[in-house]
């Protein structure tokens, strides 16, 4: 009976000898790898940042108003620092695809964003779409009235005859426009409001196409800022009929506004800065401090300005309460033009 129970008994200690040597194991392995990570963490800790390239994603595609100045802003902020700047482009779903690519990086500070006042519209008209409080505004660039623009073969030589001709025939006139969601599609369908016409409206997938579209006559008007067609109003191939904005264009002063002409109509971008949200502090601070010296550089103001662009920078507390006012502005107007799919106030 003693052999047996001390059978029992060494069995009992050898599988609890087995057993602890295998928590022993898995202690000393989760230790080692605790160590592990809380060394990268403090050698990340004390890496000077930035040490690798950052990318600044534009949410438009490729040779269009916000490609343009967001590559502008890259090459000049590129001078204040010892890393490259690569620009990508991540554009579709009225810019919101551009904006999800940021919101869901790494929060490291390696990836900044451009987008535009698509942002507080695409929020209420695409469920899949981003909202404000997704992302870290750090920068305001400025500010990009929108425009009409017809082709100068129209026959339309201003928009008393625009607006005729459309209350005349409705939807006869293809306008070109963003998606749902983007700013020319939203001054598309303002202008209709305001004006009391019908168009037909045309999506394209940014600025670049519908300028093309327009140069080769499959639209026969567009919504767009100004410097996307100054170079063809200048040469008398379109011509743009009014700003949507309080004041001349500085580069189209022969250009009334809407106001000018009777219709109260003031639309149009902007355009902003931004990181994902959770990036350290540091380097978050360091990254508007960057963009806002490069923003606020002459020599950089000069060359936005040769590409017809306003720049009026605003630090990261500015341009959340601008952004925040910008909320509060449109969406009234969208629920009134029966465009909020998504989230309701």
């Amino acid at each position: 009976m003693m052999s047996n129970n001390l059978g029992i008994e060494r069995s009992q200690l050898m599988h609890f000898t087995s057993r602890f040597r295998g928590s022993v194991a898995i202690m000393v392995l989760t230790v080692a790898t605790l160590t592990m990570i809380l060394g990268a963490c403090d050698r990340q800790a004390e890496e000077p940042f930035p040490s690798n390239p950052i990318t600044l994603v534009v949410n438009w595609p490729a040779g269009g108003g916000m490609d343009r100045i967001g590559r502008v802003i890259a090459e000049y902020a590129r001078r204040r620092l010892d890393v490259p700047i690569a620009v990508i482009n991540v554009s579709g779903a009225g810019g919101a695809s551009g904006v999800r690519h940021v919101a869901d990086s790494d929060p490291d500070g390696y990836t900044v964003g451009i987008l535009g006042a698509s942002l507080v519209a695409s929020q209420y008209i695409n469920p899949n779409a981003n909202a404000i409080d997704d992302i870290d505004l750090i920068a305001l660039v400025g500010p990009d009235p929108a425009a009409l623009e017809v082709r100068s073969d129209s026959g339309i030589s201003s928009l008393a005859e625009y607006v005729q001709r459309a209350q005349s025939t409705p939807r006869s006139i293809k306008n070109g426009n963003d998606a749902p969601g983007g700013i020319s599609h939203i001054a598309a369908t303002l202008l209709e409001r305001s004006a009391n016409i019908e168009l037909t409206l045309v999506p394209y997938r940014g600025y670049a196409p519908t300028v093309a579209a327009i140069l080769s006559g499959e639209i026969q008007s567009a919504t767009l800022p100004v410097h996307q067609l100054i170079e063809q109003h200048e040469a008398g191939v379109v011509k743009i009929l009014g700003v949507m904005s309080e004041e001349r264009h500085f580069m189209a002063p022969d250009v009334p506004t809407f106001k000018e002409q009777g219709v109260d109509l003031v639309a149009g971008d902007w355009r902003a800065l931004f990181l994902p949200n959770g990036v350290p502090d540091d380097r978050r601070a360091f990254l508007e401090t960057l963009f806002l010296e490069t923003l606020s550089d002459p020599d950089f103001q000069a060359a936005a300005e040769r590409l017809s662009f306003f720049i009026t920078p605003m630090t990261s507390i500015d341009t959340k309460i601008f952004v925040e006012a910008s909320d509060q502005e449109l969406y009234p107007i969208l629920l009134e033009a029966d465009l909020v799919r998504a989230r309701h106030k």
